[in-house]
């Protein structure tokens, strides 16, 4: 792997000669805008401060695409800049990223094998404990009276619950870009026997543990080698070598599927979400079947279903917190501890966004989202998934970050260990790939045409109660932060 960290996919160098992350995540979200919303998108043409202005004009895109129509139109416009503008840096050289390249470094397969027996029946570690069968549809159930996640999560659980023989994916070869991200499937995958291919930075000591993981699984991890038998890819700068590896590793009558958990800090992340994205699209042109897979995060804008609105209303006056609630507002002039929504909202939007992640996290996981949508139309199957609020190392490092976590319970807020957030969403994952769907006639199809995306992303969602819980996230943060620096530290 080059040690140039500026090869590979990249920003285009924008005026004053710099790689400029706001000018163009300014010029994706405006462009994003312009279809439905010329009023937003030339108000994110005037925003001066991007990097502490992004918030207001990542939430208005939601709510500029509430109909099936505009969310789908914001989401072509939206990818179509993002790669239109990107490019592919080479050794004193950008060429667009809409410019095919060649793979110069044939990879090769490598690959480790289990010896354990596959887990036949699907369990949830919790607390120190793992839940089975009724225990775990207990745990559910308490989980969705809380308003930690969506009736439809507790209904694809109960299903995988019901059918175990889906969870080691027959008939799919998984891809995990970003083999060894916290949130990713890979452990509980190979725990349930599956075959799983493992993309992450080569030479990393991560593999070690990959591979401590795999030989103690029930499943088989296959990996990219590089020439010196490395093992791993660089997705920055190896996007064309493993468009070309990739579809020979599929054996005849499987179907692939591309899933993108991959995570940088900074402009590197946005980097990565441009990479996976071309990724996806060239491996589609070639696979037709494809199949997608991102996690969404909950600490982002969404709308939701008027029910969700009505919870959190029920919640805001049923809250212990009326007291403290009354002088907070007093002493903040109403900033703190406001609504989390307009009680007669339908569709609701729900605001989650931490302004500290900054702009190029967000802006990367919106091309998720909107990859997500674009797929869905082209009728390619998807599995988009909003994950629960979780402690990985990415969090915990921002200290700030994880006293607010700590406290975030007092506010009606559920933060996951990484363990048991990773084994729920590969079980929905699994309920999303697994779950048979019967041809519409074309009656329910035009229907099926006429559901908007906010409707698909929230219908399985596992939000840790930011969206059902009585206060808007942002105005309970800085209480819930200092409720939570000792517990933290």
């Amino acid at each position: 792997m080059s040690t140039d960290l500026q090869l590979g996919v990249n920003l285009p160098i924008s005026a004053g000669q710099e790689r400029s992350s706001s000018a163009y995540g300014r010029a994706v979200v405006a462009a994003a805008l312009a279809p439905v919303d010329p009023v937003g998108a030339a108000a994110v043409g005037r925003e001066k401060n991007w990097r502490h202005g992004y918030p207001l004009h990542l939430r208005r895109l939601v709510e500029a695409g509430l109909s099936a129509a505009d969310g789908v139109r914001i989401a072509e416009a939206g990818l179509a800049t993002a790669r239109e503008r990107a490019v592919r840096v080479g050794h004193g050289l950008d060429r667009p990223l809409t410019q095919p390249a060649e793979p110069l470094v044939p990879l090769a397969l490598g690959q480790w094998r289990g010896t354990a027996e596959p887990e036949t029946e699907l369990s949830l570690p919790l607390h120190g404990r793992r839940l089975r069968g009724e225990e775990l549809r207990a745990q559910l159930a308490t989980w969705q009276r809380a308003g930690v996640l969506e009736p439809g999560a507790v209904a694809a659980v109960t299903e995988v619950l019901a059918h175990p023989e889906w969870l080691s994916l027959p008939g799919y070869r998984m891809v995990a870009l970003g083999a060894a991200a916290e949130m990713g499937p890979v452990r509980s995958l190979l725990r349930w026997g599956a075959t799983v291919i493992g993309v992450d930075l080569p030479g990393a000591p991560l593999w070690d543990r990959l591979e401590e993981v795999a030989r103690r699984s029930a499943g088989t991890l296959q990996y990219p080698l590089q020439p010196d038998q490395t093992p791993g890819a660089d997705l920055l700068t190896q996007t064309a070598e493993l468009r070309e590896w990739l579809p020979q590793q599929v054996a005849p009558g499987e179907r692939l599927v591309l899933g993108n958990y991959a995570y940088a800090d900074g402009v590197l992340n946005l980097r990565l979400a441009l990479a996976t994205d071309l990724l996806f699209t060239e491996l589609a042109a070639e696979l037709p079947d494809l199949a997608g897979a991102w996690l969404a995060t909950p600490t982002d804008a969404f709308a939701v279903p008027g029910e969700v609105v009505r919870a959190s209303a029920q919640a805001y006056a049923q809250t212990s917190w009326k007291r403290l609630r009354a002088v907070a507002k007093t002493v903040s002039a109403g900033r703190l501890l406001q609504r989390n929504y307009h009680p007669d909202e339908d569709p609701g939007i729900a605001d989650a966004i931490i302004p500290q992640q900054g702009p190029n996290y967000l802006l990367a996981k919106r091309l998720h989202r909107w990859r997500a949508t674009v797929a869905r139309r082209a009728g390619q199957q998807v599995s988009l998934l909003v994950a629960p609020p979780t402690r990985t190392r990415s969090v915990t490092r921002n200290r700030a970050l994880a006293a607010a976590y700590a406290g975030a319970h007092r506010f009606g807020v559920t933060v996951f260990e990484p363990a048991t957030a990773n084994t729920l969403m590969a079980a929905l994952l699994v309920y999303e790939l697994m779950a048979p769907r019967s041809t519409p006639d074309p009656g329910v199809a035009r229907k099926q045409e006429e559901v908007a995306p906010w409707q698909e992303e929230a219908e399985r969602a596992v939000a840790g109660g930011l969206w059902r819980g009585p206060y808007d996230p942002r105005s309970a943060l800085g209480i819930a932060l200092v409720l939570g620096w000792g517990a933290a530290r």
